[in-house]
């Protein structure tokens, strides 16, 4: 049996107490710390910062009215008695003959409210393209209360960027910040007039960079709640600098549900700098139609990795086309950068300047070879012409393999290559079962089969033939204008 001694007692009591008082302190040293990291960020000195700097915009639109001549229609009367009841008495009409004919009149009304940020002292106002369009005066409101009427000075809608500019001097213009610094998982912070009320702060993180919404721009992904009115406001990081252009969101009910998108500064700016020197924004093309490579395609073709931009078309006479693109290319670099995907090509092409020679990297029957093009400056859209007329037609060949793939071709006449602009190439007569469900079908030229040109049937039928059995058929056709692929999977 062991026995306790009061001494050993009150020993082991003082040595526990101490061993408490230890850990204690040592919890104590410790907790600033855990807290820090807890401690949600302050945005108070941003908003006294940043927020003179912010604007309300209200534009207003001219519209034309047909004056009344002071009657009412059987509509109208039927609608009055309705709502009245039958006491409401019959106003006579006029008859069509001495109807006066209504006079037009053009008034102005209210047509939108939107945000902006003094992009430099003297007057210039940055804000989306949506929030000026079709505006016939455009009222900017500081937050001292005073009231400019603004010039557009340009406005892009591909970007959704615009410039206005007000007389006055000395404003508080906004900090431009480093895109390239911007963290996923940031705090960031708005300001703008959603439903018109103004100077209106809100805050959140930031949810994803480089977002591809098939827009002509990547956008910076926030929670940030923006609604109606935030438009054309700056997202500003945790320095007080301006990281975007608060521009979208993703609704179902037209309100915020928690995904807004922001137009990214850099690119704001590159729009920006343009519209103040010439009014409007110069871009880059090279006349070519482009497509998703799919995962099945890539590897069909020995690309290996499902990327780049599918050349689908290549417009007579454009900048592609002298360079020695060919419908069925794959572009995997421009002036060596990756194209990962089809998004990526008219990005990097329209920022660059018109006339500038840049080199086009294209993947085209199983390899990869430089071309080098002369940017040319984009010009509205035109449709695309089929060039596709009936032809005498040639006999009809399907040997054992071409059967087997549901097809039956024949050759092109030498008036089809020519007025289809093609050197070879053999067109299809009837598709039916792998061939159809492959989404082949009659009028299309096959052009290429497993990365083998096939310019007439004996090449097409030799392709056939050492193409393996056990895999799917890589077959590169045009419809029309536009070359895409197709993986015949035979039936077993």
């Amino acid at each position: 049996m062991m026995f306790i001694t009061e001494r050993s007692r009150i020993r082991s009591f003082l040595m526990a107490g101490v061993f408490m008082l230890a850990s204690g302190l040592s919890l104590l040293s410790a907790e600033p710390a855990h807290a820090q990291g807890r401690v949600l960020p302050d945005f108070t000195d941003l908003v006294d910062q940043v927020g003179p700097s912010v604007v309300n915009i209200r534009t207003v639109e001219k519209v034309t009215q047909r004056g009344g001549s002071g009657e009412v229609d059987e509509e109208m009367q039927e609608f009055l008695r309705r709502f009245f009841g039958q006491q409401f008495p019959n106003i006579p009409r006029q008859g069509p003959r001495n109807r006066p004919q209504p006079q037009e009149e053009e008034r102005e009304r209210p047509r939108g409210v939107g945000s902006g940020f003094i992009l430099t002292s003297d007057g210039f106002v940055m804000t989306n393209a949506h929030v000026v369009d079709g505006a016939s005066e455009v009222l900017v409101t500081l937050v001292d209360k005073r009231e400019f009427k603004a010039k557009i000075i340009g406005a892009d809608k591909r970007t959704d960027v615009a410039v206005v500019k007000i007389d006055a001097t000395g404003l508080p213009a906004v900090k431009v910040g480093d895109i390239s610094k911007l963290r996923v998982g940031e705090w960031v912070m708005a300001i703008g007039s959603p439903f018109g009320l103004e100077n209106t702060v809100t805050a959140g993180i930031v949810s994803a960079k480089q977002r591809d919404t098939g827009d002509y721009l990547p956008f910076i992904q926030t929670d940030v709640a923006i609604n109606p009115g935030n438009s054309g406001g700056p997202l500003i990081n945790m320095r007080g600098e301006v990281v975007g252009i608060n521009s979208q969101i993703y609704s179902r009910s037209g309100g915020f549900m928690g995904i807004s998108f922001s137009i990214p500064i850099d690119e704001a700016i590159r729009v920006s700098d343009q519209l103040r020197a010439n009014g409007r924004v110069s871009r880059g093309r090279i006349g070519v139609q482009i497509d998703q490579v799919t995962k099945d395609v890539a590897e069909s073709i020995g690309l290996g990795k499902a990327q780049g931009a599918l050349v689908r078309g290549v417009e007579s006479g454009s900048p592609g086309e002298k360079a020695g693109i060919e419908p069925g290319d794959i572009i995997t670099r421009f002036d060596g950068k990756t194209i990962e995907k089809p998004s990526d090509l008219p990005r990097l092409v329209g920022n660059t300047k018109p006339g500038t020679k840049s080199t086009v990297t294209v993947f085209r029957r199983g390899n990869s070879r430089d071309l080098s093009v002369t940017i040319a400056e984009i010009e509205p859209d035109k449709p695309a012409r089929i060039a596709e007329r009936e032809e005498p037609a040639a006999k009809s060949s399907a040997s054992a393999a071409a059967k087997s793939l549901g097809l039956a071709v024949s050759e092109l006449t030498e008036a089809q290559k020519k007025e289809l602009k093609l050197k070879g190439g053999v067109k299809i007569d009837s598709a039916a079962d792998a061939a159809t469900r492959a989404g082949l079908r009659e009028g299309d030229i096959v052009l290429a089969v497993n990365n083998a040109e096939v310019a007439n049937v004996k090449e097409f039928e030799s392709a056939l033939a050492k193409a393996d059995k056990s895999k799917p058929v890589s077959v590169l056709f045009r419809r029309g204008e536009w070359a895409q692929y197709a993986l015949i999977r035979p039936s077993r």
